[in-house]
């Protein structure tokens, strides 16, 4: 990372997606439209690429995309579900905190813009032909109005995932771009990150 544009993480289900090398290509090209750095997790994995699959190289993945994360200025994280379910991948939501921890810039971007509330009742209906409940108040504190036939309460009323995820990308100053083309919406958030960062030219 010897350039002087911004380096931007580049984070969520990604690496585990086909042709993951090509994908971050063509987001690395994409961010120096925009005047920014894209920086892929495989760049910082060098000394994993010749470990076996196992513990010690999962560990030396997380290590290395932790060091990524502390040199890079910026983020931009795909919130998309993950695995057929309603939540984007852990890993991700891992790093949205660590980054907000350093208090970096954050965008978010996603092709699925329905609710977290819409995406759990979808993914009860189709995986199990259940739905969902209203939940009876207790008193305590409560982020949403509906129950899982599990008993656990639907949360995050209003937002596209885990209030913490989006939370902390707009305590960061971002928000979440939407289209149901990937690229597009990739596209959209660097556009916003760049913004954030570069000054801007006074003719």
């Amino acid at each position: 990372m010897t350039s002087t544009r911004p380096a931007i993480y580049l984070a969520g289900d990604l690496v585990f997606r086909p042709d993951a090398l090509a994908l971050f290509e063509r987001l690395k090209n994409i961010c120096a439209e925009y005047g920014l750095d894209g920086v892929a997790p495989f760049d910082g994995q060098k000394e994993a690429h010749a470990m076996a699959p196992g513990r010690e190289t999962i560990l030396a993945i997380v290590k290395a995309d932790r060091d990524l994360m502390d040199r890079c200025d910026a983020g931009l994280f795909c919130i998309d579900p993950f695995r057929r379910t309603p939540e984007m991948d852990p890993g991700t939501a891992v790093e949205i905190g660590y980054m907000h921890g350093l208090r970096k810039p954050m965008e978010g971007y996603t092709v699925d813009g329905r609710a977290y509330a819409q995406k759990v009742e979808t993914y009860w209906q189709d995986a199990w032909g259940t739905t969902l409940s209203r939940r009876i108040g207790d008193g305590a504190p409560a982020s949403g109005s509906n129950e899982d036939p599990d008993g656990m309460l639907v949360h995050s009323d209003g937002l596209l995932q885990n209030g913490m995820v989006e939370g902390f990308i707009g305590f960061s100053g971002g928000s979440i771009a939407i289209d149901k083309d990937f690229f597009a919406a990739f596209r959209l958030a660097a556009q916003r990150l760049s913004e954030r960062l570069l000054p801007k030219s006074p003719f």
